[in-house]
């Protein structure tokens, strides 16, 4: 069964757009060399109802299924990722569900 896997950012105040795009250009790699996502998207908030808590930036990956989820999340390129970004969040919430 695909899971979906939601990601919320809130970016510490001062966070260069560089930081940012290089950021989604980095999840948008992960896609590519680690197997099992099925597909991804992402960019900023962009909600009109005020109710984002903080969280500027999200994205969704779809994975295969459970197996290929739990196979990203210790992965070398993912734990590569999260050293880059995690210094720059000030928030993170992650949420994941079956399809």
């Amino acid at each position: 069964m695909p899971v979906q896997h939601i990601a919320l950012f809130g970016f510490k105040a001062g966070t260069a757009p560089t930081i940012i795009d290089r950021a989604f250009q980095e999840l948008h790699r992960l896609t590519k060399v680690i197997p099992g996502i099925t597909s991804f998207s992402g960019g900023p908030n962009n909600s009109p109802e005020g109710l984002a808590d903080g969280l500027t930036h999200g994205f969704v990956m779809m994975f295969k299924d459970a197996s290929a989820r739990d196979a990203y999340l210790p992965h070398p390129e993912h734990e590569k990722f999260k050293s880059f970004v995690l210094p720059h969040i000030q928030k993170v919430v992650v949420l994941d569900y079956d399809c």
